[in-house]
């Protein structure tokens, strides 16, 4: 592996890295960048944002450099004061079988129910 004298760590990550960490710097970078957006599609400037949030214009900054490990619970907020999601999770769809029992008539006509939720 060639050495470049001036990238010295990225050299060292490149050939020791752990890449559960180029992961999350990707995944980090990419809510920086979607919350970024957003901000720039509402014409939400960082203070304002900052505010909403209650926090100060210096964390919403390293937020956005991308720098910051976001928590579920920040993400959680950061999609609550955006109104907008920042991370999608596919709903698991399920089939549910079920009978209507008519005291009347002895009879189990069969109908399915399409029901949706987030796996657990």
């Amino acid at each position: 592996m060639k050495k470049n004298k001036n990238n010295i760590i990225g050299d060292w990550l490149a050939e020791y890295g752990n890449p559960e960490i180029d992961i999350m710097v990707k995944h980090n970078l990419a809510i920086a960048n979607k919350v970024a957006r957003i901000l720039k599609e509402k014409g939400m400037g960082k203070s304002e944002f900052a505010d909403k949030m209650g926090k100060s214009a210096s964390e919403v900054s390293k937020w956005l450099s991308g720098t910051h490990n976001f928590t579920i619970k920040t993400i959680a907020k950061l999609e609550n004061a955006l109104g907008e999601d920042l991370i999608h999770i596919e709903k698991e769809y399920k089939y549910v079988h079920f009978y209507i029992s008519d005291a009347k008539k002895q009879a189990k006509p069969s109908n399915y129910s399409f029901m949706s939720g987030y796996a657990s």
